[in-house]
């Protein structure tokens, strides 16, 4: 789920039904009825509005699809784009995605290849171009690829992004002028790293490792994107999910 700029309609993707929607948000902050709702190619998976607020973006890990969308966020609704679709490698199943700050590039995290894709995007058309294609996967690793979150870090310079099978969180360096990534490596992290999260301030790390139980904090070196040692914490079975909340 996220919202829109204006914080009155909720997105929502439908994992198992295969659709996205729009809900209204009250003033008081409840969610309403169901204002829109769209079917989408099978197992959507994520939907986020750019930073202007005039396209959304949602994946379709089954269909390895990612869909654009125009957003009247006047009325809460959303329209297919010129293109509808952007077309991803084949079985890769396109899961998570983000923009970069500057708002020229979309990072697309697949699935079940585990492939981390760098697309331009076009902020007037709200289309995306393909420009690079690299791997979370360790060097050697011959298992099932399983990858699960991705995130930038606040400045921009780094990209990270975890895998399942292997326990491992990559790190990359962004090229500021061209938003290529160059890997740094992985580092080994909780059982089965499903979420995470970077604080505001870019210095932490927080990894859920879901057959863990576990949550992880590291130190984020801002000048080389290095992980520190890892604090760990017990928190309950099958943790998946960090989000950080910052209070007045």
């Amino acid at each position: 789920i996220d919202l829109d700029a204006t914080g009155r309609w909720l997105f929502a993707a439908s994992y198992g039904g295969g659709k996205i929607s729009v809900n209204a948000i009250g003033k008081d902050g409840t969610v309403g009825a169901v204002q829109q709702l769209i079917q989408t190619g099978p197992n959507a998976h994520a939907i986020h509005a750019d930073a202007s607020n005039r396209y959304v973006l949602a994946t379709s890990l089954g269909a390895d699809q990612v869909s654009a969308w125009r957003f009247d966020a006047d009325k809460g609704l959303l329209s297919p784009n010129d293109p509808p679709l952007t077309q991803t490698p084949a079985k890769g199943g396109p899961r998570h995605f983000v923009w970069d700050k500057a708002q020229r590039y979309v990072y697309l995290l697949d699935e079940l290849d585990a492939a981390l894709h760098v697309f331009a995007w076009d902020a007037a058309r709200g289309t995306l171009k393909l420009e690079q294609s690299t791997t979370t996967l360790p060097p050697g690793f011959a298992g099932k690829p399983w990858a699960a979150d991705l995130h930038l870090a606040p400045d921009g310079r780094h990209l990270y992004a975890s895998e399942r099978t292997s326990s491992t969180i990559s790190a990359f360096k962004v090229d500021a002028s061209t938003g290529r990534l160059q890997p740094l490596g992985q580092t080994p992290t909780e059982k089965t790293p499903r979420g995470f999260a970077i604080d505001s301030s870019g210095r932490y790390l927080i990894a859920a490792g879901q057959e863990s139980h576990h949550v992880a904090l590291y130190a984020i070196d801002g000048a080389t994107g290095a992980l520190g040692a890892p604090q760990r914490l017990a928190v309950g079975k099958n943790p998946n999910w960090i989000e950080i909340v910052e209070l007045p």
